[in-house]
């Protein structure tokens, strides 16, 4: 059975220390979780997840999944973990977002999501119901609900209406959850999602909405959509002091550095963004003393390792004169380094962060990390 333990709580802020149980290993909190959209995180092996950046669970996308390799090729492999030889939890994003941002190639029905591939437009259909059969083929450990994610700005009468759509496909998909069995022979928890744009009033609705669900984690989705952060940690401030204690709170597509760092004194305990690896494909590193532009003429003769400080061999072993160098020419180990560098300062931030809370030294150490992470060397 999965289950979710808080082990420290911070005593100058909201910040804990927890552990997600799951079928295939324990997921420490605060914890960053790698996008593997396609069951890849892009450009990196399953062993250099594991070994070197030490990730304790990845992202697969059920809708890029669905559409390629396919259940099928899925469920003959044994589910995604066999297909793709990782051993660690899974957690799958519906697919809610990809779909919704599809624009003029969907539309929204009480039944769900009728939607045209970005590959081929080929018609198809999303509801709560075959979205959680989709994702139990995956193989996921831990599957989130189909939701309706509203883009920013968004108008309160359309955000009203979308909560509503997001809680009675919650009702339908959590059912459908309970009929079902298990794929693979290990235990799938499914994840409701609170939505409600900007708006407080909505957020709070849709919390009490979810709660009625009893769970182990709950998440925060339509956050980090172009709003501004203020009005980011706000929703997650007012969300977090509903959700009881003892359950993890997952803070969906979230962010920068900084992000992390003010989310995880909010209350918050799981992460997900592909922000580390598409700036790292774009050249922006990520470090523990600030952010690099490695692309930048003033790191050609800059010999001194990546960041030593960051846990990462690779980091450690090649200096940023290099990776400048393999940047500009657009050597693909370039992008690949720059890839390892940034998840596995993420992967570092949120792992210093949990000693830190089982320490009781979070606040000072999170407001001198502040100081650092938003810095641009």
């Amino acid at each position: 059975m999965i289950s979710f333990t808080v082990n420290k709580e911070d005593p100058k802020s909201n910040a804990r220390a927890g552990i997600l149980e799951t079928g295939h290993g324990a997921i420490p909190t605060p914890i960053f979780m790698p996008v593997g959209t396609l069951g890849s995180v892009k450009g990196l092996s399953q062993e250099e997840l594991m070994l070197d950046i030490q990730a304790s669970v990845i992202l697969g996308n059920t809708y890029h999944l669905y559409l390629r390799p396919g259940t099928e090729v899925l469920q003959n492999a044994g589910g995604l973990h066999r297909f793709i030889g990782w051993e660690k939890p899974i957690l799958t994003d519906s697919g809610g977002y990809q779909i919704f941002s599809l624009a003029e190639m969907r539309k929204i029905k009480p039944e769900g999501a009728v939607f045209r591939s970005h590959i081929d437009g080929s018609k198809h259909l999303f509801t709560p119901e075959n979205n959680v059969e989709v994702q139990r083929a995956i193989g996921a450990d831990l599957i989130m609900a189909f939701d309706e994610c509203t883009p920013y700005p968004c108008e309160k009468n359309y955000a009203r209406k979308s909560l509503k759509i997001t809680h009675a496909w919650l009702e339908r998909g959590w059912n459908h959850h309970l009929r079902t069995p298990v794929a693979y022979g290990y235990d799938q928890l499914f994840i409701p999602i609170i939505q409600g744009s900007v708006y407080p009033d909505l957020r709070i609705e849709s919390t009490e909405e979810v709660l009625r669900y009893d769970n182990p984690v709950y998440a925060i989705g339509g956050l980090s959509v172009g709003e501004p952060h203020e009005d980011m940690y706000a929703m997650t401030r007012e969300v977090c002091s509903r959700i009881p204690v003892d359950r993890g709170r997952y803070l969906m597509g979230v962010g920068t550095p900084e992000n992390l760092l003010v989310s995880i004194g909010l209350g918050i305990d799981f992460f997900d963004c592909v922000l580390p690896t598409r700036n790292a494909r774009h050249g922006l590193i990520y470090t523990s003393e600030g952010v690099i532009n490695i692309k930048n003429a003033k790191w050609k003769n800059a010999l001194e390792p990546i960041d030593a400080d960051s846990g990462v061999p690779t980091s450690a072993r090649y200096s940023k004169a290099y990776l400048h160098h393999l940047v500009r020419t657009g050597e693909m180990l370039g992008a690949r380094l720059a890839s390892m560098q940034n998840l596995g300062f993420f992967l570092w931030l949120v792992k210093t962060a949990r000693s830190h809370i089982l320490d009781g030294t979070f606040t000072d150490w999170q407001r001198s990390m502040l100081e650092k992470v938003v810095k641009r060397l």
